[in-house]
């Protein structure tokens, strides 16, 4: 059975986290530490529909782990809040 590498703030308090959720939001957070952007650029970096993209954004926004910054369209960063990645030393 494949284990899946979720991204520590995948994981939400406020929902029941399924598969698809965790995936979504860890393709998200992924995309987001590498620098902030608009949920249009989320959406093809992390190859998600857009509508996805936003639900998923405004569930992190929920749980202050991302913030949107700005006007329309809204550019999004990660907030610093949640679980740091743990780095392997090998």
């Amino acid at each position: 059975m494949d284990k899946e590498n979720w991204h520590p703030n995948a994981y939400l308090s406020c929902i029941k986290n399924i598969k698809l959720g965790l995936r979504a939001r860890t393709r998200i957070l992924n995309v987001l530490e590498k620098r902030s952007m608009d949920a249009k650029v989320v959406a093809k970096e992390a190859g998600l529909h857009y509508g996805v993209v936003v639900h998923h954004l405004k569930l992190l926004e929920v749980e202050k782990i991302v913030e949107r910054r700005g006007v329309r369209p809204f550019t999004w960063i990660l907030t610093g809040v949640g679980q740091k990645r743990l780095l392997s030393s090998s």
